[in-house]
């Protein structure tokens, strides 16, 4: 039987506020319900946030997604911004996960947290769909992971760029569904 942990990716403060009001607060109140009922179904809830130690190490210069971030100094692990947003804060048996590059799985230990737990299906979530979402996926899959992704768990900056990746890039490698469908395949 397969054994799911559901992803929390990227849903910082300083990201989700980057979202129009309207639509970070419906996501938030999805993943909100999403991990209670993965809490109550005894499903692990990892988050994962994107931050980086003082002064920047592991960026290269030769990044062009995050060199810009390193000559601000921001994204710090302690930044404000980098933390959980409230609305979803880590519970008690959450687990919080720090990725050093888009994908949740390059610069953490993420593999090694699902390993050890027995982990081989997971649920993925987050801002941005064409970002986080798209790059654990990829890597996901290469990884033999069985993939399922929360349409209206996840947002990106684009609405279009988000419709085309769940109605025709993910299906090929995901299933592809809506939180509440999720939530009820678990008997909740």
């Amino acid at each position: 039987m397969a054994k799911q942990a559901l992803l929390l990716m990227d849903m910082q403060i300083g990201i989700v506020s980057r979202l129009p009001s309207e639509r970070s607060e419906a996501l938030l109140s999805v993943l909100s319900t999403t991990a209670a009922a993965a809490r109550k179904a005894r499903i692990p809830v990892i988050h994962v946030r994107v931050a980086f130690r003082a002064g920047t190490p592991e960026i290269s210069q030769r990044n062009q997604a995050f060199s810009n971030l390193a000559a601000s100094g921001a994204m710090a692990e302690t930044d404000d911004a980098t933390q959980i947003h409230p609305a979803i804060s880590p519970q008690p048996g959450d687990i919080v996960v720090i990725k050093r590059r888009v994908s949740a799985f390059t610069g953490s230990d993420l593999e090694v947290i699902l390993r050890s737990q027995g982990i081989d299906s997971l649920v993925l979530t987050g801002i941005a769909t064409s970002g986080v979402v798209l790059s654990t996926l990829r890597q996901a899959a290469d990884l033999d992971y069985a993939l399922t992704v929360l349409e209206d768990g996840c947002a990106d900056m684009d609405p279009e760029v988000h419709r085309v990746l769940t109605e025709k890039v993910y299906p090929r490698q995901a299933r592809v569904t809506s939180a509440s469908d999720w939530i009820h395949s678990l008997g909740g």
